[in-house]
């Protein structure tokens, strides 16, 4: 096997203003609405971390302290739950050694890539991940995460990797699609070569109902091509079209997730999040399924 740097670095764009949900995100960012009792921004911290993932890098913006303030230490709220004989291993996925939380501010809201792009400095010249929070991305049951099935089929090829799902056709236009090409022998087409990319195009111009759902290993190489990007979609600096410029210069290759994913930039795909994880929780799955039968009248 090729030796290949080690993905130990991850950027999540959270300077968006969650325009979608007001009033609730006025004065609290979206990533921190709770899918029951966890934030969105948590879930996929959790999920680096399983991916072996060292450190993360917040691109953020203004009123976004608060998702810093998540992964820090809360010296009172520790101390008056130790006094009161409270378990504090509910906290420990939300500690981080100093120097493994980094932030860094998107001042204009200029799009995705331009996001990433202002990670440049902290990702320097290694290969990393990104995580869109509002895909939240849950595996199958006994099964590993988006970012750790991302990784292992990084280490076998190498290159950009993009995590893709199929939607119905229709929908496309709401996202990035890829145009796929052959199946990588032996992995029962679960990773694929990628060998263009089209974001939000018209139904009867896409190449493929397998959109791009929140999760990348990208080359550090991306980082320049982003630098001379022109505005693309929406009028935004788009981060699939400067990884479509590199297709054919560095292995592109695509992984279709073992798992279901929830769009939680959208209320009903919140919604539905939080009653599908609800249901499936010990300590109250069977509870909440008594209240929605009760609420549907069953």
């Amino acid at each position: 096997m090729p030796n290949r740097k080690p993905i130990r670095k991850a950027v999540f764009p959270v300077a968006g203003l969650g325009t979608r949900f007001l009033p609730a995100t006025k004065a609290i960012p979206k990533e921190l609405l709770p899918i029951v009792d966890r934030p969105l921004i948590q879930y996929a911290v959790d999920e680096a971390r399983e991916a072996g993932i060292e450190q993360m890098i917040f691109v953020t913006g203004r009123g976004k302290t608060a998702i810093v303030e998540h992964f820090d230490i809360a010296y009172e709220l520790e101390t008056t739950m130790d006094e009161r004989g409270k378990d504090l291993a509910i906290l420990a996925p939300t500690r981080f050694t100093p120097g493994d939380v980094i932030t860094v501010r998107q001042q204009v809201p200029l799009g995705l890539g331009h996001a990433i792009w202002c990670a440049r400095a902290i990702v320097g010249d290694e290969p990393f991940a990104i995580f869109l929070p509002d895909e939240l991305m849950i595996a199958d049951q006994g099964g590993t995460g988006c970012m750790k099935q991302m990784v292992e089929a990084y280490e076998e090829v190498g290159g950009n990797l993009i995590s893709v799902l199929e939607v119905p056709r229709e929908d496309v236009s709401s996202y990035g699609v890829i145009d796929p090409g052959a199946d990588v022998p032996g992995s029962g087409g679960t990773l694929t070569e990628v060998r263009g990319l089209v974001e939000k195009p018209p139904v009867d111009q896409a190449p493929s109902n397998k959109i791009i759902s929140g999760r990348y290993i990208l080359q550090p190489e991306v980082m320049r091509t982003l630098e001379d990007q022109e505005k693309g979609a929406g009028g935004e600096i788009q981060l699939t079209d400067a990884m479509a410029r590199m297709i054919g210069t560095q292995p592109f290759h695509a992984v279709t997730f073992a798992g279901r994913r929830f769009d939680c930039g959208s209320k009903l795909g919140f919604v539905e999040a939080t009653l599908a994880l609800a249901l499936e929780r010990e300590d109250m799955g069977a509870e909440v399924r008594a209240i929605a039968e009760r609420l549907l009248g069953k």
